[in-house]
């Protein structure tokens, strides 16, 4: 299906749309233009720091109105996984106020501290992370048999002076001194996409996912046979595209040209 007959977007956030609270020039436009042609648009942020709530009001003032039904997020994602695994139980959480916060909005019972009965430990990107933090988590995973989870396995994030460390990087050092692996339950694994698909309606054949990661973004779609945008202006270059074995169905230097091509 050709990309101006698409009915579900599925956008990256950061690098894709937007860096810090900035769209990426073109990034809105083409927001509302899929909406005006009868589109409809998700983000799919692996992104944690963050609740759906604040994405809202994030993109409220930037111009954008938008609602929950816009989000589904590996915050959201976490949700409906620990719910269904651990229903009930402890989970010792690394992530930011805003993301604990959201998780005990939804039921889970996500603590921050030392406990004997920990079921599992869940790592999300913490832009405020303590040493501290690092520390229980070793603790827990050394001496119980709690399993080991990740909203994300991104390594960095797009900052607007380059990049930063993201979940995959905090994991990789609990995982060094732990020598376990986590289980990473946002982008690329398939949940986030049932979730979208569930929520719209829409077939994966009536599907597009944008995104600037070859990794997550672009590996989602390929695992899930849904057609993929590689967008350059987040992490991604065409040289890495040519030696990676996860290739976009579509490659664009920004927003601004994806919507080009979307009109025409």
């Amino acid at each position: 299906m050709e990309l101006k007959y698409k009915k579900l977007f599925l956008f990256d956030i950061d690098g894709t749309v937007s860096v810090g609270n900035e769209f990426i020039p073109g990034a809105k436009e083409l927001l509302e233009y899929i909406l005006k042609s009868g589109g409809k648009y998700i983000f799919i942020t692996n992104n944690s720091t963050k609740s759906v709530n604040d994405y809202i009001f994030k993109f409220n003032t930037m111009g954008l109105k938008t609602t929950e039904e816009n989000f589904v997020t590996a915050a959201s994602a976490s949700v409906k996984y620990l719910r269904e695994k651990y229903c009930g139980r402890k989970i010792y959480t690394i992530g930011t106020k805003s993301f604990v916060s959201e998780l005990k909005n939804n039921g889970i019972n996500a603590i921050e501290e030392f406990d004997d009965n920990i079921s599992c430990v869940l790592v999300g990107f913490d832009n405020e992370l303590t040493y501290e933090k690092i520390e229980t988590a070793c603790r827990i995973l050394s001496l119980t048999n709690a399993d080991y989870a990740a909203t994300n396995p991104d390594l960095v994030c797009p900052a607007p002076f380059g990049f930063i460390p993201d979940c995959g990087s905090i994991c990789r050092m609990i995982s060094e001194a732990v020598k376990k692996e986590p289980v990473f339950i946002g982008k690329p694994e398939r949940l986030i996409v049932d979730m979208c698909l569930e929520k719209t309606g829409c077939t994966k054949e009536e599907t597009v996912i944008a995104g600037d990661r070859l990794y997550t973004d672009i590996l989602l779609g390929v695992k899930n046979d849904i057609d993929t945008i590689a967008v350059l202006t987040g992490e991604t270059s065409r040289e890495e595209i040519k030696l990676s074995p996860y290739k976009p169905k579509y490659v664009f230097n920004s927003a601004k040209e994806l919507l080009e091509a979307i009109k025409n």
